[in-house]
């Protein structure tokens, strides 16, 4: 049974989202990023951006907190909450984006931040036309 994605859970998830972002470890962009992803049975899996000095190596918050859903069997996520200690609200990278589409291509995604704007959109608004496991198929 399907987890509904209302205001209660949306501040879950935040919350989930702004503790993660404290846990950080961004010595080179110095922009701590929390994120928090509900899977389809209702699981809150939280993750941080962890840098590297070769920067490549860099993960997300989001792609940190999709990946351990996945690891604990998550197969189909239903929102995902970024978190930034900023001003405004910040939407996923691109590379996020990607990868929220292969678990969550009808997902919900919302941006939060210590101001009051909160962003709320469908991935395939942030992400029309997107590449994924049905254009490999046949």
């Amino acid at each position: 049974m399907a987890v509904a994605v209302d205001d209660e859970m949306i501040g879950r998830l935040i919350d989930a989202a702004r503790r993660a972002s404290a846990s950080a470890y961004c010595p080179y962009s110095r922009f701590p990023v929390g994120a928090a992803v509900l899977g389809e049975g209702g699981e809150i899996v939280a993750g941080c951006n962890v840098e590297n000095a070769s920067y490549g190596l860099t993960i997300c918050g989001e792609r940190n907190a999709i990946f351990s859903a996945v690891a604990r069997g998550e197969r189909s996520i239903r929102a995902v909450v970024v978190f930034t200690p900023t001003p405004r609200p910040t939407p996923p990278c691109g590379a996020c984006r990607q990868v929220i589409h292969e678990f969550g291509p009808g997902a919900e995604i919302i941006s939060a931040c210590e101001g009051p704007e909160v962003l709320r959109h469908r991935l395939a608004d942030l992400l029309p036309g997107a590449f994924g496991p049905h254009d490999l198929a046949e």
